[in-house]
């Protein structure tokens, strides 16, 4: 049984940085693509970036591009979002994604096979 388990959302100033964390467990990060989304109050779930280990590709939302970053400790099979510079427009809840493989349609939700419950965001402006 697959299970991720996002951790580290909170209230931060503009400006700020947070770092969340996605633990994996039943899936290993090698082999597989983690990605994060998030969904702000009234609006849809957008997604946010995407990383293929195995494959070699990593792909970012425009909006976000430059300011977050993904990275993984394999020991914990655990992946890192690194939020830097954060706006008041990136409050949301961010959820954590998961699947086997890699695939092209790597922004859509409904590629991804496992999702963890999600962890609030909110930027103060």
């Amino acid at each position: 049984q697959v299970q991720l388990a996002e951790s580290g959302g909170g209230l931060v100033q503009a400006g700020g940085s947070l770092r969340l964390s996605c633990a994996a467990s039943g899936l290993t990060l090698t082999g597989s693509t983690m990605a994060w989304f998030r969904q702000a109050p009234g609006k849809e779930r957008e997604f946010v970036l995407a990383i293929s280990w195995y494959f070699g590709r990593t792909h970012y939302a425009d909006s976000v591009n430059g300011r977050f970053t993904i990275s993984r400790d394999n020991a914990k099979n655990t992946v890192y979002l690194q939020m830097n510079s954060l706006k008041p427009e990136d409050t949301a809840v961010y959820y954590c994604a998961g699947r086997r493989g890699y695939s092209d349609n790597y922004y859509r939700d409904t590629t991804y096979s496992y999702w963890g419950q999600g962890t609030q965001v909110t930027v103060s402006s």
